[in-house]
């Protein structure tokens, strides 16, 4: 039996393994060769940081008991902890031979060989280590919380683990994971590259990293992780997916089809798959394909709704008297996910407003933006207080002082605004030109602003931006101008960044890229925004699931604009889309000149352009320019009184910003 005092010790152990050491030395001093406390005082002393009295606690026991699994896994330890990785190595092989079902044997072996530099016997042992997490009891609860929607379950059991073990990749996995979906995603990023670099073989982190590193827009670093692992299982459906995506991402619209078809090729009736397969088809003009594709996912699910609202977003495509009724009817089942309930909502109402029943189409409108607001945590306040402080802060004087800082270079053409404002058409009008390129909505400014201020700590944005010199300013659009290069396939010397949202970055682009176009895309704040609120975006504009949201961030934006207008006169050219549908040759002219660009016939013919459009408008922008929609929200105007009031003057005093 195990002595009281050595069981209490052992109690101790995790907990204050000071107390552990204290009360083991008393009882060691009356039994100096108990085996059990001897091994339990070197855990002590391990655990508080004293290498070199745990091995020479070790060393006799361990010579004396070879046969000891637990006395050998010490002893390794113990030498691990004191930078002996060569000898540990030895000692932990030992333990395994003896029983390598123990606890944290192959992690302690991993980092072993990781130390010692031997990176495949490293990768093998963590293997085993991520293969023996499997049974082990508190990964195994983290494992369960996280499934059950506990994230602070399972961060506070990975962080305890890693804690005592911070090298224990399960772990280091589980946190990402946590880190991630909390919006964590750079501590995610570390914890996983730190990870994958310990067990390449880690085939699970490898994958989840690649995909994190992908949502995080490093494309140029995600892209060849997929491609390894694709290497590994070439029929392994989310790798192909994950690579799909990634040539997406790099305007490689061919072999992200042609991905995606391998996978269809052994699950035809995969539904991500057919979604995703639609949406590229439909990117690339391939309409009829995408309508197919998406058809084949009802087929598969009836109740799928993200099939009925990409067919509902293609705005060309139209419903049948039939879909309305089966999209009526599948919103009457009560156990419905929200997320499909939301989507049915946004497809029915567009297909009732195809149909000339506004009223109704409002309300299945209404519903769905209801559905998605509870969902969404976009802060109005915050908004106009980052507007507010941007006046504040981005004056005369400010830009003054940085004359000449930035980098110099004018390849990009930065096209802000509202979304739904005619962005996408503007776009293809720039892109048909011979010397420019388009590319996409690209995150890399708002990621940029967000290093800014993540390196000033509390510094609000745009506050972060003044300590920043001329070197910092120049490598910031140096910077920008690297990781956008991914998306660049052609040799034309200008390309086009068309994140609407960046209209609240205009000061920053201004100083980190000082030559760069900047082409703020205006449209009448009743037409955008009832526009915004029959969209259903795929990811952000979640101000557009609110009628007074959508009102009170078009008034910010005016107001931002027009302080930019102030501040740097003729710095950004304005395209009103009422003036350009209207005389599309006139404003086609004023805008290449201001690019800088030589007038091109082809410009003032965006519809025969083959280029992939990214956008709901994908179908709209393939058609001649039209005024046929501007009007459309005049259709709805009884029940539009919320964002009415939300604009306030900016409605009077449209196309121009209100004088106070």
């Amino acid at each position: 039996a195990v002595p009281p005092a050595v069981a209490s010790a052992a109690q101790l152990l995790q907990a204050d393994p000071a107390a552990a050491e204290a009360q083991l030395r008393s009882f060691l001093a009356a039994q100096t060769a108990h085996a059990e406390a001897r091994l339990l005082l070197a855990v002590a002393l391990r655990s508080q940081g004293k290498a070199a009295e745990a091995l020479s606690t070790m060393e006799a026991l361990a010579a004396d008991r070879p046969d000891w699994a637990a006395v050998q896994f010490e002893f390794g330890s113990a030498l691990l902890a004191a930078n002996r990785a060569k000898d540990a190595i030895a000692a932990l092989e030992r333990a395994a031979k003896l029983e390598p079902r123990l606890p944290g044997l192959w992690r302690a072996l991993g980092d072993a060989h990781y130390l010692a530099g031997h990176a495949s016997a490293a990768d093998a042992a963590y293997e085993r280590h991520v293969e023996a997490a499997k049974n082990d009891p508190l990964l195994l609860r983290a494992v369960n919380a996280l499934e059950n929607s506990r994230a602070d379950i399972t961060e506070a059991a990975a962080r305890e683990r890693l804690k005592f073990h911070p090298t224990d990749v399960v772990a280091m996995r589980l946190l990402a994971d946590v880190c991630s979906h909390t919006g964590r995603e750079e501590e995610a990023r570390r914890l996983l590259a730190d990870c994958v670099a310990r067990a390449p073989g880690y085939l699970a982190a490898q994958f989840e990293y690649a995909q994190l590193l992908g949502r995080m827009n490093r494309i140029s670093e995600a892209q060849p992780r997929a491609e390894a692992l694709l290497k590994e299982n070439p029929r392994n459906p989310d790798y192909l997916d994950l690579m799909a995506t990634i040539a997406a991402r790099m305007n490689d619209y061919t072999r992200s089809i042609a991905l995606v078809e391998t996978i269809l090729k052994d699950h035809p009736s995969n539904l991500q798959s057919l979604l995703r397969y639609g949406n590229l088809l439909r990117v690339t003009g391939r309409a009829d394909e995408a309508v197919a594709a998406y058809r084949r996912a009802v087929a598969a699910d009836p109740g799928y709704g993200k099939a009925y609202w990409a067919l509902a977003d293609m705005k060309t495509y139209r419903f049948s008297d039939d879909d309305i009724r089966q999209m009526q009817a599948i919103l009457k089942r009560s156990g419905l996910r929200p997320e499909a309930r939301i989507n049915l909502h946004f497809a029915l109402g567009s297909a009732l407003d195809n149909a000339g029943r506004y009223e109704d189409a409002f309300q299945s409108y209404a519903a769905g933006n209801a559905l998605a607001l509870t969902r969404a945590t976009y802060n109005a306040d915050g908004t106009t207080g980052m507007v507010r402080r941007s006046i504040a802060q981005l004056t005369p004087d400010f830009f003054a002082e940085r004359t000449g800082a930035g980098c110099q270079a004018g390849d990009p053409i930065f096209i802000v605004g509202m979304p739904r404002a005619g962005s996408t058409l503007v776009e293809q009008i720039l892109a048909s030109h011979s010397a420019v390129e388009g590319t996409a909505e690209l995150n890399d400014v708002i990621t940029l602003a967000g290093k800014v201020t993540a390196a000033k700590g509390d510094a609000a944005y745009p506050d972060a931006l003044a300590p920043l010199d001329a070197a910092a300013l120049r490598a910031l659009g140096e910077e920008f101008l690297s990781r956008t290069r991914a998306y660049r396939k052609t040799d034309r010397p200008i390309f086009i960044d068309k994140m609407p949202n960046n209209f609240l970055h205009v000061g920053f682009i201004h100083l980190i890229l000082p030559n760069a176009k900047i082409v703020d895309v205006r449209r009448h704040p009743m037409a955008c925004g009832f526009s915004n609120f029959t969209q259903l975006y795929a990811t952000g504009q979640e101000f557009s699931y609110s009628l007074t949201n959508m009102g009170r961030i078009y008034r910010d934006y005016v107001e931002l604009m027009a302080h930019y207008d102030r501040v740097l006169p003729g710095r950004v050219h304005r395209v009103v889309y009422e003036e350009l549908i209207a005389d599309p040759e006139r404003e086609i002219r004023r805008l290449l000149a201001y690019c800088k660009l030589p007038f091109e016939e082809v410009c003032l013919r965006p519809h025969e352009n083959t280029r992939a459009v990214l956008t709901s408008s994908s179908e709209q922008v393939r058609r001649p320019i039209s005024s046929q929609s501007a009007e459309h929200w005049r259709h709805y105007e009884p029940w539009l009184g919320e964002l009415k009031a939300a604009v306030g003057p900016v409605l009077d005093s449209y196309p121009d910003a209100p004088a106070a």
